[in-house]
């Protein structure tokens, strides 16, 4: 088994979001997303039906809470989402990219 490097990022990003599973199973989603600019479209909400920890490694993100609230990150800032808490990304940075560690469970 070899390791892995949370922030070893390809050279070419793509133009959407980065999701990767680093952790699939039944009750539990480890994934790393990589954000460089990406905003969840106008109107559109997230609407998990399992809680999300979500931790901010790299780079500056904004969420929108559908009370109007938001919630801006740097490097280390985390927080708990609860599950079927409609929320969006409002904005992340491209430079550097935004390294996401998300943690869905239930």
């Amino acid at each position: 088994m070899s390791a892995s490097n949370i922030f070893q990022i390809p050279p070419e990003l793509p133009a959407d979001e980065l999701f990767e599973a680093l952790c699939d199973r039944e009750n539990l989603l480890i994934e790393r997303i990589i954000s460089s600019g990406q905003t969840t479209p106008p109107g559109e909400w997230y609407d998990q039906n399992r809680d999300e920890w979500v931790i901010l490694l790299q780079g500056e993100a904004q969420l929108a809470y559908e009370d109007g609230s938001t919630c801006n990150l740097g490097a280390g800032d985390y927080l708990l989402i609860p599950a079927h808490q409609k929320h969006r990304v409002a904005y992340t940075s491209s430079e550097p990219p935004c390294i996401w560690l998300a943690i869905h469970f239930s």
